[in-house]
């Protein structure tokens, strides 16, 4: 239980048709309502906090509270570092304690990706920690950058690109965006399957806020194993917190607390049981 790589979680579900929640927090009552819902379902969890959030959320103030909670938790968490573009926040999130870190290198040519991301796998080596990957380009941000094109995945650089590397995820472009869909997003499931057979790296579904309880399903059938949830939350938290103020004119601080733990474990459990991760742990 409590800390443990993204590698040996993974490695965890084997054949298994279900796929671990990766959920972005951005205090301490999303920690603990996100390890709440993990620990009432049985379910492991991974945390993460990604690079372009880090002007709302500290890394020398969140990751500390990420790492200490998932060690005193009852249930498998891996604390994450999401959408990592600088090495010199990679390596503060490995000092720091995270069992993963995820090396962005999407905008970069295949080959500097390659390059960088092996560097990445190096430093991360030190400290007995996994990494993710990515090829293509999902769309939106995750962050306040500018929106990105969507470019799905190559197969035969997907192929290359886990042979030059060996990470321990691959996150691949199939028609997902993070942030608001403008329109119902095409997901490209041939493609997926495609990739999935041809290399054998567990993959990761960015920009998973949104689809529906069918597609994250069809996903995870096709080798997904880790699904991002970040806008999801941060909506929910909001919405309850929307809801509570316009309730009543006489609020308290610590209502306002206990709403964004609940809201944040509402969304968490939520999306535990459409990836079937329930008892898992």
């Amino acid at each position: 239980m409590s800390l443990v790589t993204l590698e040996n979680a993974l490695k965890k579900i084997g054949k298994g048709t279900y796929g671990i929640g990766a959920f972005n927090v951005a205090n301490m009552e999303m920690v603990m309502g996100a390890i709440k819902a993990g620990e009432e379902l049985n379910s492991p969890i991974i945390l993460q906090v990604a690079e372009g959030r880090m002007r709302y959320s500290p890394l020398h103030l969140i990751g500390p509270m990420m790492v200490e909670a998932a060690k005193k938790a009852a249930i498998p968490i891996v604390v994450h570092l999401d959408h990592g573009a600088s090495m010199n926040v990679i390596d503060q999130a490995l000092q720091l304690g995270f069992s993963s870190v995820m090396f962005d290198g999407s905008a970069y040519s295949l080959e500097q990706n390659i390059v960088m991301t092996n560097k990445v796998k190096r430093m991360a080596a030190e400290y007995g920690a996994s990494v993710e990957a990515e090829i293509g380009k999902v769309g939106g941000s995750e962050g306040d950058y500018e929106n990105v094109e969507v470019m799905i995945t190559s197969v035969a650089e997907a192929k290359t690109f886990y042979e030059e590397t060996q990470v321990d995820a691959l996150a691949v472009a199939i028609g997902t965006a993070h942030g608001h869909y403008k329109e119902q997003p095409k997901l490209q499931f041939k493609r997926l399957e495609e990739i999935a057979q041809a290399i054998d790296c567990p993959l990761v579904l960015h920009g998973g806020s949104g689809l529906t309880p069918d597609d994250f399903k069809n996903c995870i059938q096709h080798k997904i194993k880790k699904v991002n949830i970040a806008t999801a939350s941060f909506e929910n938290v909001a919405q309850k917190v929307n809801q509570l103020s316009k309730g009543s004119k006489d609020i308290t601080f610590f209502q306002y607390l206990d709403t964004v733990l609940d809201a944040t474990y509402e969304n968490v459990r939520n999306h535990i049981l459409i990836f079937g991760s329930q008892n898992k742990a």
